[in-house]
């Protein structure tokens, strides 16, 4: 299937825009065989960067297709490696500059889809989210006549949607990169006319990062799947008949897991009690905060804003 489709991404290149019908052709031509790889991919990459006009159609497509071949071109499946997330990488800013709104797109519904990313995807997504807002440069620019420093409502959208992603550091997980990022871009955007959803994206964030809590071990290592992956393959058989003795024998087996278990309780992790440490903003916390609000002599209104939703939480 290969061969066939890159012809048709060449050929649409050369033209500039790719018609329906050779959308169509793409799509039954990668997934004709249930796969996406890694040459079909970079045709894709490829025909985006000679496309005059982007429909949603191919958006869609592009988004679509690319994030099949980050998550599921290898296996674990919905894992995105630190060789796939380079080459990723390296496709996006092969000029040094993210070309257009559905490749910035392409990497924040891999972020959300992954059950796992590393850290160095999701900071260059929004390194470059930061650095178009402050330059009014770069793809979240498409389609609107935007100030220099103004935070858009589409900007907004795509740090939330980044920096809460299950795939990154954790579900809902803030983490201090974040945390500086979003006081970066409020410092340089604080005369400026900016979306409504800004001011709320910010407290939430800041506020997310001193009191939430991440377990050290909230996202499986990609390494770390495939070993489990390969372990229930290989031992299917053994698993399904201890499962069948037990289904057998259920009041044995209460009683024998009850002397196990039963007289000591739970021993994982006390998640209440985690999350209970975590609504505490800590000594080192409470420093950065000092240090980042003192950083310019005064208290903006967005700083006083956080301020008073740490104290009303408590």
């Amino acid at each position: 299937m290969t061969t066939q489709f890159i012809d048709i991404a060449q050929r649409a290149a050369a033209d500039g825009q790719v018609t329906a019908d050779e959308l169509l052709a793409l799509r039954r031509e990668g997934w004709g065989d249930g796969i996406i790889t890694r040459a079909e991919a970079e045709a894709l990459f490829a025909l985006n960067n000679a496309l005059s006009v982007r429909s949603n159609e191919w958006c869609d497509f592009f988004v679509e297709a690319i994030g099949e071949f980050v998550l599921n071109g290898s296996p674990p499946r919905l894992q995105c490696s630190e060789d796939e997330a380079a080459w990723l990488i390296g496709q996006i800013d092969s000029d040094g500059v993210t070309e257009s709104m559905v490749e910035l797109e392409t990497m924040v519904r891999i972020i959300e889809r992954a059950e796992n990313t590393p850290d160095r995807l999701k900071n260059y997504v929004l390194d470059q989210v930061e650095r178009e807002v402050l330059t009014g440069t770069g793809a979240t620019r498409c389609g609107g006549e935007l100030s220099a420093t103004h935070i858009s409502s589409a900007e907004c959208r795509i740090i939330r949607r980044t920096i809460f992603a299950s795939g990154g550091h954790g579900p809902a997980a803030v983490t201090r990169f974040d945390a500086e990022m979003l006081w970066r871009l409020k410092d340089e955007t604080l005369a400026e006319e900016n979306a409504p959803e800004w001011d709320d994206l910010f407290v939430d964030g800041v506020a997310n990062y001193l009191k939430g809590f991440v377990l050290p071990n909230a996202q499986l290592s990609r390494e770390r799947t495939l070993e489990l992956e390969t372990f229930f393959a290989d031992n299917s058989a053994s698993v399904g008949r201890f499962m069948g003795r037990m289904a057998r024998d259920g009041r044995q087996q209460f009683n024998h897991f009850g002397k196990v278990f039963g007289k000591k309780g739970v021993t994982g992790p006390d998640y209440g009690a985690l999350a209970s440490a975590g609504e505490v903003v800590t000594e080192h916390e409470n420093q950065w905060l000092e240090k980042m609000i003192n950083a310019d002599g005064e208290v903006d209104a967005l700083e006083s804003r956080l301020i008073a939703r740490l104290a009303a939480e408590g």
